[in-house]
């Protein structure tokens, strides 16, 4: 938990005012800089007093957690608005709130210190429920994933890239959900990247031998690690 006791504005009288969001439904499918580009107009529509950047193009000061995968929904991501005033968080989330669309809806808003490290790269711990939604067996998933693991790295291509993925320091643990449907796993943003579940699932199937599965994709949380491994909450 973040001590809000210590939190200070900035010397250009900025408040850093950050909000949980979710990403559900149909508005799962849009992508990163489409999310962006609909918070913004939903921040303008509040009227809320949002501060700029001394940049050329003078931008709206707005920070977000890591680029959730197309097609993810999620319970747990955040936005960091820079305000030049500062306002009571639950009137400014009430504003946002009205502002914004139902699947993309802020739950809740709090000031956190102005001098933390960015939001992308301040938030590095996840939990992920991956649901498989066809007749493909969760148990021979749960095979090829530990065979995938046990290789301690994947190589996957993203577009025309080559990406590479540390599995010992990416993937925390993985379980089978309980009701035998999927998995949740507890995934660690790196330096030289992060692990996407549904890439290691379809790692998994192919060291199974069978086609790629269609998943149901959620980050349900997400969590600065500190040095001693403890968890802290982003508000």
């Amino acid at each position: 938990m973040i001590n809000t006791a210590a939190i200070t504005n900035s010397k250009l009288n900025q408040y850093r005012l950050r909000v949980r969001y979710r990403k559900d439904g149909r508005l799962a499918h849009l992508g990163h800089l489409e999310v962006i580009n609909t918070i913004n107009r939903s921040v303008r529509r509040s009227q809320l007093p949002f501060a700029v950047g001394n940049g050329f193009a003078r931008r709206m000061r707005l920070q977000f957690s890591q680029a959730l995968p197309v097609g993810a929904a999620s319970m747990g991501e955040y936005f960091d608005l820079f305000l030049t005033e500062e306002m009571d968080p639950k009137a400014a989330l009430e504003r946002l709130a009205a502002s914004s669309p139902t699947l993309l809806a802020p739950m809740a808003a709090g000031y956190v210190p102005y001098g933390l490290p960015a939001l992308e790269a301040w938030l590095t711990r996840s939990t992920w429920s991956v649901n498989v939604i066809d007749e493909t067996s969760v148990e021979a998933l749960s095979r090829g994933i530990d065979a995938v693991r046990a290789k301690g790295s994947l190589t996957y291509l993203r577009g025309e890239k080559e990406k590479h993925v540390d599995l010992g320091r990416t993937l925390v643990s993985c379980e089978a959900r309980p009701s035998g449907n999927g998995f949740l796993f507890d995934c660690r943003s790196t330096e030289e990247g992060s692990l996407r579940p549904a890439v290691l699932i379809a790692a998994a199937a192919q060291e199974e031998g069978l086609a790629i599965p269609a998943l149901s994709v959620c980050r349900v949380a997400q969590w600065h690690e500190d040095e001693d491994g403890s968890l802290v909450e982003p508000m």
